[in-house]
């Protein structure tokens, strides 16, 4: 990809174009930036393309970013910081490079170990997503009115943490800052615990009952239906923050049959409300909301 084909637009490389670097190319081709897609698979490149999600495709990471001003990685966890390293030694000078890993710790400390990719790299996560797969399922407006987290260190460049709120706040995001340990413990329990909890209720119903789900099978157990292999790698990756989120599931487990097995009329309702406090402070049309306490706005 040749600039001169972009005439001077800004030239984004997305490292992985499934639902969220598709719905991301789709974003900002629409807002008038040239996108480079950067995949192992021509096919599915291809198809990018002619969905319109990007400008052009390349399978060699060095053609893809050479003349990026941005990079983002939508890879795996496991992978993402091998990439992001590999997007900032190969890019040009002046490269922002950042993802949309939902943990962070583990792959920031990766990147600011490399002396080279901690001078373009800045953590993000779009708190936006569905439980299908693929391009052929994004969405240009899928990160419109969603929260945007970066997880800068004292070792962010900060023109790069700059350059990424204004990137990211044009795709439609409301942007908040926290550190990297502390989005790996908040969003074990606000995203991957529910997601191991769905993927629990769904399999404990058996299949010979399933005539008989109704809606709260159905809305309890929709991001059942997401990628296992992604999944699994993201719970490796935020192992013990989720372990400490298992432990204060379980703790309002042990509550509720507590509260089942006491005589009080009380005990019950006085279990469900907490539950339904927060479900009605939350407001699904616009989930990042409530976030005063989660982190810093910018």
């Amino acid at each position: 990809m040749a600039r001169s084909n972009a005439k001077k637009r800004q030239v984004v490389a997305i490292l992985g174009v499934g639902l969220i670097g598709g719905s991301i190319g789709l974003a900002l081709r629409a807002r008038g930036a040239w996108v480079v897609g950067i995949g192992r698979d021509r096919g599915r490149l291809d198809e990018s393309k002619r969905l319109g999600a990007i400008d052009a495709g390349e399978t060699d990471l060095v053609a893809g970013v050479q003349e990026a001003d941005v990079a983002v990685v939508c890879t795996p966890v496991d992978r993402i910081a091998c990439d992001a390293i590999r997007l900032a030694q190969n890019g040009p000078a002046g490269l922002l490079v950042t993802d949309v890993g939902s943990t962070k710790r583990a792959i920031v400390e990766a990147v600011e170990a490399d002396p080279l990719a901690r001078l373009s790299f800045v953590g993000a996560h779009p708190i936006a997503g569905s439980e299908r797969q693929g391009v052929a399922f994004a969405r240009g407006d899928l990160f419109e009115g969603r929260v945007c987290l970066l997880t800068p260190t004292e070792q962010t460049a900060r023109d790069r943490l700059e350059a990424a709120r204004i990137f990211w706040e044009s795709l439609g995001c409301r942007m908040l800052e926290v550190d990297p340990t502390t989005h790996d413990e908040q969003l074990a329990l606000t995203s991957h615990l529910p997601h191991l909890v769905a993927s629990a209720l769904a399999s404990v119903i058996p299949p010979e009952l399933l005539p008989m789900a109704a809606g709260a099978y159905r809305d309890g157990t929709r991001v059942a239906g997401a990628d296992s292999a992604l999944w699994a790698c993201i719970f490796r990756e935020n192992r013990q923050p989720l372990l400490q989120a298992l432990d204060a599931f379980r703790l309002r487990l042990d509550a509720f049959e507590q509260a089942l097995q006491q005589p009080d009329e009380a005990a019950l309702p006085a279990w469900w409300e907490l539950g339904k406090q927060n479900r009605t402070a939350y407001d699904p049309e616009n989930p990042g909301n409530p976030v005063a306490s989660f982190g810093k706005r910018v």
